[in-house]
């Protein structure tokens, strides 16, 4: 089994790095990062680092899944938005997320 390129279209998102794009997806227009958190924390209950947002917000750029802008004002804060590549990752993502539970009975666990 050969070593993956983190760059590549078919590389899995991690479970995080796909909680942040669907939360940058849900927040629309106002994505930062602090609001990011926000959605994050309220949505899946547990506590989130902001470092952790920012450094997951960065890599995900970088590969090219996320764009961000900073506001018209030139201001500090910078929002995201899911580039075409990144809603591809997120589909492919949750149809192999469902196909790996489809059969699965917790109840005979």
């Amino acid at each position: 089994m050969g070593v993956r390129d983190d760059t590549s279209d078919d590389t899995p998102l991690g479970t995080f790095e796909e909680h942040v794009m669907v939360a940058v997806l849900r927040i629309g227009e106002e994505a930062y990062g602090m609001a990011v958190r926000r959605e994050l924390e309220t949505v899946t209950g547990r506590d989130v680092t902001v470092g952790a947002v920012y450094s997951t917000l960065d890599r995900l750029e970088a590969k090219g899944l996320l764009d961000s802008n900073r506001g018209r004002d030139g201001g500090s804060r910078r929002t995201f938005t899911v580039t075409p590549r990144g809603a591809n990752a997120l589909a492919h993502s949750r149809s192999m997320r469902e196909r790996l539970w489809r059969g699965v009975d917790l109840r005979r666990a």
